[in-house]
């Protein structure tokens, strides 16, 4: 796991056969000398050090890994390809370097050549203003592209390298559609043209030559394919919020439109990928009469959707599982970690063995399955396990441990664990609730997710553990109007912004102090987009409980953003103004109580101070919602600060900026904790 010394690393590797014939059973906790001892808590700063492994391949036959390596920083990005024989997974490894250049993903176009997706930092020339004597220092830019390496003579070729205008003018040049199993010279790609339409390319992986075989439309950003045939096509409005789903059944020459669909708020359609069956292919929906959201078939000819396929009670598909040639191998759903229902139950006791042999406190993702399910390469993270990469060879009974991407060590980190909490009027809502390193009890931050039809899932993230390393405890509940519970749960948080909603996250802090033992005193409450507006409404209304509130690219006022969504959505119908009167609730039926539920409009009330964070170009949220939030603030005494980040948008900016954000974040808690 992450962070270990090379004797505990050693340990974890070590081949042989584990026990159970087809299983790792009878390893239930970590190995010996990797226990949780109590340790020193990191320094802020070792958070945000440079990542190591930023992803692990598996090739087609099983016979490959490839490891991707970070060798420089944020600001100086150089990158690696490590090689390895499957069949001697802890051998001797052969690195090609790809220079100065940051790898986002890679992928194995066949046994001989792997693709990574790049990103290329380039800063413009110094230039002169015009009519001056001044000389304006030149910008930072990125371009992201494919290069495919050779594994035997380490020769590398660009995609698209025979199309230097098209390289010329196109920043985003590394969108793989179809790998095509059954082509393994080619891949499909989509590539803007010149007058800004996209376009469906098949290019040679090894001479990086492209041949256009279609043009989109002009909302065109993606397309779906079977055995290289495009089924589907993703079409986007220039807002960006909705997209138009358009079907082309195999053999059809015009495409027709399947459905609309979000694209940031609880999107309700996702590509899992080809069917058995032909003319079908696989698609996560929810018809209207369900509560959850299943993989199921859809009908290429009619867009008519089929039974749900391994449906859960109360909990939401997060994904399709394929192998490496497309087949599907099941769903993934969040239980109390990563779970999946496959199609073939032997797989289901060895993602079992898995899960025992990271002591049941990990998430296990395949993220690559030969077509034997022999060899599979495993993504294993959870509250206290930053990211690793690991090989498992079921018939060697061997699991290896391929690289990290952050050198953490668990047992300097929070452990976490779930509550399960019962609501003031008789539900029960799950929370998260992670340690400090040591467990000693202490202040609680409250972090609720954004959204807010999302969930928060037992995974490693950095903004928890930073506050924990303070010596604070982390509480983050899944209240009513979450997503990923099913279409009930979540409807039990419609219109009720600001009282059902902000409830269930008191009493979820209320039963973690009780739990605990934590200092009721001392409570601080932060959290971005959904969350921040919790953190203010939190504020608002309990102003004896909180004594800071954070709020990063938040809304305050309900109805000033509808009458925002409402000027702003440009689609027929207008869904996206529709789903957010649904949500918060109607202007012209529940104006005074949309306004009681805004924290702008309640500034007065809020005793802790307060800080906001916006980015200049959020397009989710408008900065003027923090801006009018400060000036009530202002207006009514109270003490505020708000941070713009320029070039920025809904919290994407990079992490120099985060650690400097995070920094003034604990520097509030501690002086409120004081």
């Amino acid at each position: 796991m992450a962070g270990m010394n090379k004797a505990a690393r050693a340990v974890l590797s070590r081949r042989g056969l584990l026990a159970a014939a087809g299983a790792l059973t009878a390893v239930a906790a970590l190995p010996p000398g990797v226990a949780r001892a109590q340790a020193r808590a990191y320094p802020l700063g070792e958070f945000f050090k440079p990542t190591m492994s930023s992803g692990a391949a598996l090739s087609p036959s099983g016979n490959r890994i490839a490891v991707a390596e970070s060798l420089g920083t944020d600001e100086d990005p150089h990158s690696a390809v490590d090689f390895i024989d499957a069949a001697d997974p802890e051998g001797q490894r052969r690195r090609i370097d790809l220079g100065e250049v940051e790898v986002s993903s890679i992928e194995w176009a066949n046994d001989d050549r792997l693709l990574a997706s790049v990103i290329l930092k380039r800063t413009t020339a110094t230039r002169a203003l015009a009519g001056s004597n001044r000389r304006v220092a030149g910008v930072d830019y990125y371009m992201r592209r494919v290069v495919s390496v050779n594994v035997t003579t380490g020769d590398v070729v660009l995609l698209f390298s025979d199309q230097r205008q098209r390289m010329r003018n196109t920043f985003d040049m590394g969108r793989i559609v179809d790998m095509l199993p059954d082509d393994r010279d080619h891949v499909l790609m989509a590539a803007w043209e010149a007058d800004a339409v996209m376009g469906l390319h098949r290019v040679n992986v090894n001479t990086g030559s492209a041949t256009r075989i279609e043009r989109g439309g002009s909302g065109t950003y993606h397309w779906r394919t079977v055995n290289g045939v495009p089924v589907l096509r993703h079409d986007m409005n220039s807002r960006g919020t909705i997209e138009t789903i358009m079907v082309r059944a195999p053999g059809e020459t015009e495409w027709k439109m399947a459905r609309r669909t979000r694209v940031r708020e609880a999107p309700d359609f996702l590509w899992v990928g080809a069917g058995e069956t032909p003319g079908k292919v696989l698609v996560i929906a929810r018809l209207d009469n369900e509560d959850v959201q299943s993989v199921r078939e859809m009908d290429l000819m009619t867009t008519a959707l089929g039974a749900p396929l391994n449906p859960r009670p109360g909990r939401d598909v997060a994904y399709g599982l394929p192998d490496s040639a497309g087949n599907y191998l099941g769903a993934a759903y969040y239980g109390e970690r990563l779970e999946y229902e496959f199609v073939d139950p032997a797989l289901a006791g060895h993602h079992r063995a898995l899960n025992r042999f990271f002591d049941n406190s990990c998430n296990v993702h395949f993220t690559d399955v030969d077509q034997a399910r022999n060899r599979f390469i495993a993504y294993v993270n959870g509250p206290a396990e930053p990211g690793s990469w690991f090989f498992y060879d079921k018939a060697a009974r061997a699991i290896v441990n391929l690289g990290q991407s952050r050198d953490l060590d668990p047992a300097r980190l929070g452990a976490s664990e779930v509550l399960h909490v019962q609501t003031r009027d008789g539900a029960t809502i799950e929370a998260y609730l992670t340690a400090p390193p040591g467990g000693a009890a202490g202040p609680l931050v409250v972090l609720p997710h954004g959204g807010p039809e999302v969930r928060d899932t037992p995974k490693w993230d950095r903004q928890v553990q930073v506050l924990a390393a303070q010596g604070w405890w982390v509480l983050r509940p899944n209240f009513r109007g979450s997503g990923g519970y099913g279409q009930e749960f979540a409807k039990q948080g419609w219109t009720r912004w600001g009282d059902r909603m902000q409830e269930d996250v008191e009493d979820a802090v209320a039963h973690a102090i009780a739990a605990r033992g934590l200092d009721a005193s001392r409570v601080g409450i932060m959290g971005t987009s959904y969350g921040a507006y919790a953190a203010l409404m939190g504020a608002v209304k309990r102003p004896d409980l909180y004594k800071a509130a954070i709020g990063v690219c938040g809304v305050y006022d309900l109805p000033d953003v509808l009458a925002w969504e409402e000027r702003e959505d440009d689609t027929p119908g207008q869904p996206i103004y529709e789903f957010w009167t649904r949500r918060i609730g109607d202007r012209s039926v529940m104006g005074p109580a949309l306004e009681s539920a805004s924290p702008r409009r309640r500034a007065a009330e809020i005793a802790c101070p307060v800080v906001l964070v916006h980015g200049v170009d959020d397009p989710v949220l408008p900065l003027i919602q923090s801006r009018r939030m400060r000036d009530a603030l202002r207006a009514a005494g109270k003490t505020v600060e708000l941070i713009e980040i320029e070039e920025a948008g809904h919290a994407d900016w990079e992490d120099v900026k985060e650690e400097a954000l995070m920094t003034r974040y604990v520097e509030l808690l501690r002086q409120a904790f004081a």
